[in-house]
């Protein structure tokens, strides 16, 4: 299953748990080069109701509701319910009203020929299968993730801190895209190396100041 993350697009939230808005924007391209084209989730994994999962940062074993979903001109949109008798869901509704889980995100199949290379490299997607939508703490921004990355310079060399990225909401094929960019850049190939023969602190703060310019 693949992860398709954007920024958190919640029209309402009530004391109910119930909320509705987007899980995916069609047309917009993420930082793992992938864009969603308009109807292309031909096929949804559905309850009896007739509604898809809603899951805890993709976690399958943290399931905290329901959501009846379609596609529109704009994106997928949903109706969502949080279950609020499960712990879980109420921890989700507080950060959800906090504002402190700031990201929708769906996990889905590609179908065979479900996805084509466009000329700019980007990854047109067509035909997917649906699985779940989730909560999940960053969407695909770029400065969210950079925002807790700069918390950690506790990270000792370059796949740490890859891992990082990945802990603070990019995609695993994002990055590896944003520190292969970075260590390609010229002079800094003989900067990225283990934390032994580098000051880590500086490398990492280094490879924050590249994904902040990239992002504006």
């Amino acid at each position: 299953m693949k992860h398709f993350t954007a920024p958190m697009e919640i029209k309402e939230l009530d004391d109910t748990g119930s909320f509705d808005g987007y899980a995916s924007i069609f047309g917009n391209v993420d930082l793992g080069g992938d864009v969603i084209e308009r109807n292309a989730f031909t096929e949804m994994v559905k309850n009896e109701d007739g509604n898809v999962v809603v899951l805890w940062q993709h976690d399958t074993r943290t399931p905290i509701g329901v959501a009846s979903v379609v596609q529109d001109d704009v994106g997928l949109k949903f109706k969502g319910k949080l279950i609020l008798d499960d712990a879980a869901a109420r921890k989700a509704h507080a950060h959800m009203k906090a504002k402190s889980v700031r990201g929708m995100s769906i996990g889905y199949d590609v179908l065979e020929g479900g996805a084509r290379m466009l000329d700019s490299g980007i990854r047109s997607l067509v035909k997917l299968k649906l699985w779940e939508i989730s909560l999940v703490t960053f969407g695909m921004n770029p400065m969210a993730g950079v925002a807790d990355v700069k918390q950690a310079l506790q990270i000792t060399n370059i796949r740490e801190f890859e891992e990082h990225l990945r802990d603070a909401g990019f995609s695993k094929e994002a990055a590896k895209i944003l520190c292969r960019s970075y260590k390609d850049l010229p002079g800094q190939r003989d900067a990225v190396r283990e934390a032994s023969e580098i000051d880590t602190a500086t490398t990492v703060q280094s490879m924050v100041s590249f994904l902040e310019g990239i992002a504006k």
